[in-house]
């Protein structure tokens, strides 16, 4: 795993961000600048024959604790194995006690795989129902 924020590539970033968000170069370029200014976010990223394949953004929260803000696996290689790896090395690397992220329908499952508790938020915007996932030591 590598800190993207010293990966030179930056557009490389932001195509595969785009993945995992609406589609709005806007709102893509506004998550990838804060992630490039705010202390509070890191953003690692995955390589495969050093073409970056997937990534995950984080928000840090009080001591430990963590909010999965994006995770985006490169259309060729999802399915493998590669975000849920990104995932666990994250919260072991860091010594991560608590991680929650917000979901929709379409990727309440991997999250559910992952270990993560799963609580609906309902509809959060109209249609479409939302997710908190929470994954903690505390979760067998």
């Amino acid at each position: 795993m590598m800190n993207l924020k010293d990966f030179s590539d930056f557009s490389a970033v932001k195509n595969l961000l785009s993945e995992c968000m609406w589609p709005d170069e806007e709102r893509v370029n506004a998550e990838a600048t804060k992630y490039l200014k705010e202390e509070s976010r890191e953003l690692y990223g995955s390589f495969i024959k050093n073409e970056l394949v997937g990534l995950i953004g984080i928000k840090h929260g009080s001591f430990g604790e963590v909010e999965l803000k994006h995770i985006a696996i490169h259309q060729e290689y999802r399915g493998k194995g590669l975000g849920r790896k990104l995932v666990h090395e994250y919260i072991r690397v860091n010594n991560i006690v608590k991680m929650k992220a917000e979901t929709d329908c379409n990727a309440e499952g991997f999250y559910k795989k992952l270990g993560f508790k799963i609580m609906s938020l309902g509809e959060k915007y109209p249609g479409v129902e939302r997710f908190e996932c929470t994954f903690s030591g505390e979760n067998d």
